[in-house]
């Protein structure tokens, strides 16, 4: 079992990383609360559930198993599960265990935030994508039919509990959705590891396990680090959103039920290379890096099915948009990414006519 800290003073936790660890009860020997919440899904539960109430033990477990899908992280949803905990006559000393990927952790999170104004809070993930970036920095949120996560909050999880094993029962189209967030560290922050993943794609795609384990403990480092320094995105942490405002524009644009979280990043990714280039700021053999990976590692390079007008029209919403000015995430380089609203609008047009729409 492998630790790293997310180091945020009386608010720190631990992340812990290894083989089987759902089934370990001294992975959740830090979890103190003896009413807890468990929040799944349909797919998750039947391969998973059992295991975890055997390492919970004695703590009274009550379940709520919610469909599968991006298009289920509602308010609905989040209400059902509000539902649940006040029937249980669940107190302030309880927990709420999200045990899933993005979509489950991110609408638990927010229950858990809202729950008698804040209760405690569990991550224990069974994505790559989830693993290596949702699970982690205490973003929860439900969507909204105008937009992605425009509903949610800060709250950060007492413990997040990455169980290496669950990526064995992933489907490949969710690996490689995971592979796009892993992606969007090296280029970033960090050129090494982009280098990496460019070398090693072939074992990743095969789920070989030491693959994974090193980028899922190089995502965490970098993740942790970042949110370390800025918890709720005054700054630093802004760059974690490369390729998120294009891609959370094509997810809410087709109602959240053609995409997958990752898939749209990584076309996302390939838009913000692409208006770099266009700003004149990343090389085009860079760009060029940039699209051949995504596309590589079977994820999408651009949006067909939504007009550029209806992909800025959604863009324009998102939560980085400051002063009526929308704010993007571009690369000087591979490993160096910056925030900026200055950019020609022009590159932006330019940008969304090549990748949108009608595009080839």
């Amino acid at each position: 079992m492998d630790t790293l800290n997310v180091e945020l003073g009386d608010r720190s936790y631990p992340i812990l990383i290894g083989e089987g660890l759902i089934s370990r009860p001294e992975a959740f020997a830090a979890l103190s609360a003896r009413d807890v919440l468990i929040v799944s899904n349909t797919t998750v539960a039947p391969l998973y559930m059992r295991a975890l109430r055997c390492a919970l033990g004695v703590r009274r477990c009550v379940e709520v198993i919610l469909p599968d899908g991006e298009a289920h992280k509602s308010l609905a949803n989040m209400a059902r599960v509000l539902d649940v905990l006040i029937a249980n006559r669940f107190g302030r000393d309880c927990a709420v265990l999200a045990l899933g990927g993005g979509v489950v952790g991110d609408l638990a999170g927010f229950v858990a935030a809202t729950y008698q104004r804040g209760v405690a809070f569990v991550q224990v993930p069974t994505t790559l994508l989830a693993q290596v970036d949702s699970a982690v920095g205490g973003k929860t949120a439900v969507n909204h039919p105008g937009g992605k996560n425009l509903i949610g909050a800060f709250h950060q999880p007492h413990l997040v509990v990455s169980d290496t094993h669950t990526l064995s029962t992933l489907p490949g189209r969710e690996l490689r959705a995971g592979l796009a967030e892993v992606i969007k560290y090296g280029l970033i922050c960090d050129p090494a590891l982009f280098d990496w993943i460019e070398a090693r794609l072939g074992r990743l795609l095969a789920k070989d396990p030491l693959a994974l384990a090193h980028v899922i403990r190089r995502s965490c480092e970098i993740k942790a680090a970042i949110v370390g320094r800025d918890e709720r995105e005054q700054g630093e942490r802004a760059l974690l959103n490369l390729g998120h405002t294009f891609g959370h524009a094509a997810e809410a644009a087709t109602a959240y039920r053609e995409w997958l979280h990752g898939e749209a990043v990584g076309a996302g990714m390939v838009m913000a290379a692409a208006m770099s280039r266009e700003c004149g700021l990343l090389s085009a053999p860079e760009a060029a890096r940039v699209r051949q990976l995504v596309e590589l590692a079977g994820l999408p390079a651009q949006v067909p099915s939504v007009s550029p007008a209806v992909l800025l029209e959604h863009m324009r919403i998102d939560k980085k948009v400051l002063q009526g000015r929308l704010r993007l995430v571009l690369l000087r380089r591979i490993g160096e990414a910056f925030v900026t609203a200055d950019y020609p609008e022009a590159a932006l047009q330019s940008t969304l006519a090549q990748h949108a729409g009608a595009a080839t």
